[in-house]
């Protein structure tokens, strides 16, 4: 289906192995923490054990946190397995889930109105978004915040 020339599909996903940093601050400043923790991770792949592909950066978050522990955004990598995570990062199990997924490229900024456009596609399917679930950003270029290349994918069921 489309909206506006923009392709939205759901897929299902297995279930991740993530190692990478938490990002915990005020809301305004996601959009300068994350690029932030996004290079850091780049510097320090090399201490990470069983990553499945380098050149792939995954932002994960829950809409709806229920609870502090899950409050923030996950800048991470999919690993194969845990082992010694390194100190100062953290590992984080994503679960298999369903997604409505829109790739964004362009600026950081303007994720948002992909957003929108992805939550108003799923308002109108028969789908339903679940914003207790984790929700993932799959980038493929994320060096400059100004061209940025992410797959977003919204749990739904």
């Amino acid at each position: 289906m489309k909206i506006k020339n923009e392709n939205i599909e759901v897929k299902k996903l297995n279930e991740l192995k993530l190692v990478g940093f938490r990002v915990l601050c005020p809301g305004d400043q996601y959009i300068k923490e994350i690029p932030l923790a996004a290079k850091k991770l780049s510097e320090e792949l090399h201490s990470i054990r069983h990553v499945k592909n380098a050149t792939v950066q995954i932002g994960a978050f829950v809409v709806d946190a229920e609870s502090p522990e899950f409050d923030g955004y996950w800048v991470c990598v999919e690993v194969d397995e845990y082992e010694e995570v390194p100190e100062g990062m953290t590992s984080l199990t994503v679960p298999a889930q369903q997604y409505a997924s829109l790739t964004h490229v362009g600026s950081n900024t303007e994720i948002m109105r992909k957003y929108e456009m992805l939550h108003e596609w799923i308002a109108t399917s028969d789908y339903k978004r679940i914003t207790s679930a984790w929700h993932l950003e799959i980038f493929q270029e994320w060096e400059n915040p100004r061209t940025i290349k992410v797959e977003l994918l919204d749990t739904v069921e």
